[in-house]
């Protein structure tokens, strides 16, 4: 297992998957290790796939501060991997909130990035964030589904501060309910770090007016894919964030929720791969 030291000697852990060219993938979460990425569908068979460990996840080691957490903090230890791979630039893949450390450092590090690809990534770094309504409306099209009574009710006094975070609606996060979606989301308790989690996101971290002014001057080609039966974003939040980037592309997945290269692996590997290699251009 390959590892490099953060600027604070934090030991950070990065796991290769696949030959080719490097891709540098950012995991959501926030702060799940990034085993959950898997090989992204089969996208390991077109790059390798560089899949980095947040700093107090998976392999790699908790910091001293606990306040280095902080999405905006992190930004450093992905230059850092990038200088460590001996490349002068990368193509960087953002998942969910992986997606708002991305953008950071596409803001902060525009000549280093070639490509950026940004997965179903809830944009808190651009201060757009996906209301209540727009979730509960993602949901119910699901309404066909036969867990689908039940894990509404809890969704929505979930969203509305009335419950708490209930297993009984992790279907919505996928597009489709199946044995594949219910071993992936089995596994997500043991992947995250709560303490970071809490962190990751917290006052300070963004400056969406700053960030923003940044992204519109990216030079980088950028791909924004979304799940058609996703609510966090939903198409039409990726559509907003992609009119951020003057060089952007938007795809939205069919049948699609969260995880999009579990519900459309061909789709999905066929889109990005394709985006990655030149040759992915329009909208989809």
């Amino acid at each position: 297992m390959p590892t490099f030291r953060a600027a604070d000697g934090t030991e950070i852990a990065y796991h290769l998957r696949g030959e080719g060219e490097p891709l540098l993938v950012l995991p959501g979460g926030p702060m799940r290790a990034s085993g959950y990425l898997g090989d992204l569908g089969g996208l390991a068979a077109h790059r390798q796939l560089v899949l980095l460990d947040l700093r107090g996840t998976g392999d790699s080691a908790e910091p001293e501060d606990p306040a280095t957490y902080r999405c905006d903090h992190m930004v450093d230890d992905v230059e850092i991997l990038r200088a460590h791979m001996g490349r002068a630039h990368m193509d960087v893949f953002g998942h969910s909130a992986g997606g708002s450390l991305a953008m950071l450092y596409a803001a902060r590090y525009p000549e280093r990035v070639a490509r950026l690809v940004l997965v179903t990534a809830t944009p808190w770094a651009l201060g757009m964030l996906p209301t209540v309504e727009d979730r509960l409306a993602a949901a119910r099209l699901r309404k066909g589904e036969p867990w689908f009574a039940e894990a509404l009710a809890a969704f929505e006094a979930w969203l509305t501060g009335a419950g708490d975070f209930d297993p009984v609606f992790a279907p919505f996060f996928y597009g489709r309910w199946d044995d594949a979606a219910k071993q992936h989301d089995a596994r997500g308790d043991a992947e995250y770090n709560d303490e970071a989690s809490g962190i990751y996101g917290s006052a300070g971290a963004f400056d969406p007016p700053r960030t923003s002014t940044e992204l519109s001057r990216l030079t980088a080609p950028t791909l924004v894919l979304a799940g058609e039966l996703d609510g966090s974003p939903d198409p039409d939040l990726a559509r907003r964030t992609a009119d951020v980037f003057p060089n952007a592309e938007i795809a939205v997945q069919p049948g699609a929720g969260h995880h999009p290269w579990l519900d459309g692996p061909e789709w999905f590997v066929r889109r990005v791969a394709a985006f990655l290699d030149g040759t992915g251009l329009g909208t989809g």
